[in-house]
C-alpha cells in the first residue's frame, strides 16, 4: 500500500469506535483513563524529523501549554522524555547554580524525592517538612529565607498525592518571590485542573505531566518556564540528557524538533488530549468536573462509613485519601480485587500515619462514574455484615 504522504492525510480522523473499552476505571492520580479518541490517535507513525510532527504537533502543543499557564508575554515550554519524575529532575538539575542552595518544602512523598534528587546531584539543599497531613508553614517559610541567604531555589509540590492535600500555592508563592528567591512547583498532578497563573503567582518553573489532568497517555513531562530563568540556566545542568536548557534551545531553534527521539504517538495524543480540554471549557471547566466528582464521592463513601483522612480546608479534588475499616476481616487485597471485578481500580495508601486507600477522580471520570463506583465498593464491603444495606445508601 502506498503511504500516506499527501498534506490531507496527516491528520486523517480514525473511528474511536475501532477502539476496545477499557475493562475498568484508573481512579489512580495518574496513569489515569482517557478517552478513546485520545487513544485513537496514536493508530498511526509520525516520523520526528518532518515538519508536519515537529511544527505541526509539538509546537502547537508547546504553545497551547503556554496558554493554558498564563495570558501574558515572558514564558515557554519545553517538552522532556520521561514520566514527571525527569522532569522535576531536569529542572532541578538543570537551573540551580554549583553555588546555589534549593529549599524544598516537604509534606508527602513527592516532596521527600525533589530532596532525593538534590542529595543525589550534590546540590546543596535544605527541608522544612511539616508532616504528611498539614500544609506548608508560610512564616517559617519566610523566616527561613531571611535567615538563611545561601537559599536560591524554593520547590514545592502543589497537589501532594501521597495525602490529596493541596498546598496553599498563592501564599507560599507570595512568600518566595517577596523574599526574591526563584520558585520551582511540582504541579504534576494539578496542573490542567486546577486554574492557576504563572506569571501571576510568580512560578519560575511549573513542572508537570502529559498523563495527568489534561489527560493524555504517558510517555513525556513538561516544564513551562518563565524565558528570563530558562535562559539564565545555560550551562548548568548536571545530565547530558536531562539538560533543560539544550532541550529548549533545541526545540526553539530546530522548530519543534527533540534532541535525542521523540515519543511521537504519545504527544500527537497529547496534542488530542489538549483539543479536548478545550472543547470541555477550559481548566475552570475540568477543575468543576473533578471537584463535583471529589463531592459525590466522599459524600458517598461517609455514608457507608469511611472517613476522610484530611480535612476539607486542605482535601485537593485529584485523590483523596480514606481511613481503612477497623474490622479484623478487612484485607485491602480482597477489598481491591472485589472492586477491580466490577470495573474500578483505585489506589493504597502512602502515609506512615495511618492506615489508608486513596481514590482519584480525576481523567475521563464523571459524576455517573463515581456512583457506579460506590455501589461496587458497597457490595465489596464483605466484611461488614450489613454491607447489603450499605450499598443502597451509597447514593448523591
Amino acid at each position: 500500500m502506498k503511504p500516506e504522504t499527501s498534506p490531507s492525510a496527516t491528520d486523517r480522523p480514525i473511528d474511536p469506535d475501532l477502539i476496545p473499552d477499557n475493562p475498568y476505571l484508573l481512579l489512580t492520580p495518574g496513569p489515569l483513563s482517557t478517552s478513546k479518541s485520545v487513544r485513537a490517535t496514536m493508530l498511526r507513525d509520525w516520523c520526528t524529523w518532518d515538519d508536519d510532527y515537529n511544527h505541526g504537533v509539538v509546537q502547537d502543543v508547546r504553545e497551547r501549554l503556554v496558554s493554558l499557564a498564563t495570558s501574558l508575554p515572558g514564558y515557554t515550554s519545553v517538552l522532556v522524555q520521561g514520566s514527571g519524575t525527569f522532569g522535576v529532575e531536569a529542572t532541578v538539575g538543570s537551573v540551580v547554580p554549583e553555588d546555589g542552595k534549593l529549599l524544598v518544602l516537604a509534606n508527602g512523598g513527592y516532596g521527600d524525592r525533589i530532596v532525593q534528587i538534590a542529595e543525589r546531584l550534590r546540590i546543596a539543599n535544605g527541608v522544612l517538612d511539616s508532616g504528611e497531613i498539614a500544609p506548608p508553614d508560610c512564616a517559617a517559610l519566610e523566616a527561613t529565607l531571611t535567615a538563611d541567604p545561601a537559599v536560591t531555589h524554593v520547590a514545592v509540590v502543589h497537589c501532594e498525592t501521597t495525602t490529596g492535600i493541596l498546598n496553599p500555592l498563592a501564599d507560599i508563592a507570595a512568600v518566595v518571590k517577596g523574599c526574591g528567591r526563584t520558585f520551582i512547583v511540582d504541579a504534576m498532578s494539578s496542573f490542567g485542573g486546577i486554574p492557576m497563573d504563572v506569571e501571576a503567582l510568580g512560578i519560575d518553573f511549573l513542572v508537570s505531566s502529559a498523563n495527568k489532568c489534561i489527560e493524555g497517555v504517558p510517555g513525556f513531562c513538561f516544564v513551562i518556564a518563565r524565558e528570563e530563568s530558562l535562559e539564565r540556566s545555560r550551562g548548568r545542568a548536571r545530565s547530558l540528557s536531562l539538560d533543560l536548557h539544550e532541550q529548549w534551545r533545541t526545540m526553539e531553534e530546530g522548530h519543534g524538533k527533540w534532541r535525542y527521539t521523540s515519543p511521537t504517538h504519545v504527544v500527537r495524543a497529547f496534542q488530542q488530549a489538549l483539543r479536548e480540554l478545550d472543547a470541555e471549557g477550559g481548566v475552570a471547566a475540568r477543575h468543576n468536573r473533578y471537584a463535583e466528582n471529589q463531592r459525590v464521592l466522599v459524600k458517598g463513601m461517609e455514608s457507608l462509613g469511611f472517613r476522610c483522612l484530611l480535612p476539607p480546608q486542605h482535601q485537593s479534588p485529584i485523590i483523596t485519601a480514606f481511613f481503612e475499616p477497623d474490622d479484623d476481616a478487612y484485607g485491602f487485597a480482597r477489598f481491591y480485587e472485589e472492586i477491580k471485578r466490577q470495573g474500578f481500580v483505585i489506589y493504597p495508601g502512602k502515609v506512615s500515619v495511618a492506615d489508608t486507600f486513596r481514590i482519584g477522580t480525576i481523567g475521563q471520570v464523571f459524576p455517573d462514574d463515581v456512583q457506579r463506583l460506590l455501589r461496587a465498593i458497597g457490595a465489596a464491603c464483605y466484611w461488614h455484615p450489613e454491607h447489603d444495606d450499605m450499598v443502597s445508601g451509597a447514593s448523591d
